[in-house]
């Protein structure tokens, strides 16, 4: 089998070990992401300026190799005005995501943002006609009370800051629903090079009113480049991808957690205390049972395909 075919016998086969590795380093690549993110902004930069550079970084790579100056893939739009919603969805989502790791632990917002498919799940029925049945919605339901398990609203340990992180990640639910409604229809390079074309518009007023360069080598070139994480982790999400399925892959993403736990540890010298623990651990239970449902249905609606 070529290395650049699609699994098909996806509830068969094992991981393949290279798809595994490339999980893995991706969500440690968007754990880096954030954490350069937290530092900088801890530094005393503001968040805008930080989320511009971010999308600007990517953005001249993107540019670079996808050769947008003569590949028209990256400039065709077919639905101006979701894609246009669209890139302003994920800017928005890190700026939010930014401004919450002001104050919160990376283990923190990341236990929030694990909410995320959860909250996909209950909008693609109203916004894609894709309805969730009983199941999935207990399962959402549990995610939501792992949310207010960290969160603890009406407590002392309650910091308003995490509405930022709730927000963000709400955002980026609708990013994931606008990406698979216009998945059809939008050229891939489209869909990569919007977002961060819409973010240096978008941020750019704001990131130079707030402008000032760190000090130091080494926080100018982590402030310079450290976008390219989120590239990199984009491309080995594509790579993965051509090796493995998306449900062999996605369980992948509670490895994030780990990854910001300890890089928290590392950098910050941040350790999540038993709440944010326990609300973690409701908040993946629930994804890895929404995950296992979706894997029931699909092999379901494979044996009807069959038995017609």
């Amino acid at each position: 089998m070529s290395s650049n075919t699609i699994r098909k016998d996806v509830d068969t086969e094992t991981m393949p070990p290279v798809a595994l590795a490339l999980a893995l380093g991706m969500f440690l690549l968007f754990a880096a992401l954030d954490t350069s993110g937290k530092y900088l902004i801890t530094s005393g930069l503001a968040a805008s300026f930080v989320v511009w550079f971010r999308f600007a970084s990517q953005a001249l790579v993107q540019m670079l190799i996808s050769r947008a100056w003569s590949n028209p893939d990256v400039w065709r739009i077919n639905n101006v005005l979701l894609q246009l919603l669209r890139a302003v969805a994920l800017p928005s989502t890190t700026l939010l995501n930014f401004k919450a790791l002001e104050t919160l632990q990376l283990a923190e917002t990341v236990s929030v943002f694990l909410s995320a498919p959860m909250m996909i799940t209950a909008l693609a029925g109203p916004l894609l006609g894709e309805w969730a049945g009983i199941r999935r919605w207990l399962a959402i339901m549990v995610a939501f009370a792992g949310v207010l398990v960290v969160v603890r609203p009406g407590t002392a340990m309650f910091d308003p800051a995490i509405l930022y992180s709730i927000s963000a990640t709400f955002v980026y639910a609708l990013y994931g629903i606008l990406t698979r409604k216009l998945a059809g229809s939008e050229t891939e390079a489209s869909l990569v090079f919007y977002p961060s074309l819409i973010g240096i518009l978008l941020l750019g007023p704001f990131a130079w009113t707030n402008a000032e360069m760190p000090e130091g080598v080494f926080d100018t070139a982590l402030l310079l480049g450290f976008g390219i994480f989120g590239m990199i982790g984009h491309t080995m999400f594509i790579k993965a991808s051509r090796i493995a399925s998306a449900p062999k892959i996605a369980p992948f993403v509670y490895s994030q957690l780990i990854w910001m736990t300890l890089l928290g540890w590392i950098v910050f010298g941040d350790l999540p205390d038993w709440w944010t623990v326990a609300g973690a651990a409701i908040i993946c239970a629930s994804g890895l049972y929404l995950m296992y449902r979706e894997r029931v249905l699909r092999l379901a609606r494979s044996a009807a395909q069959v038995e017609r």
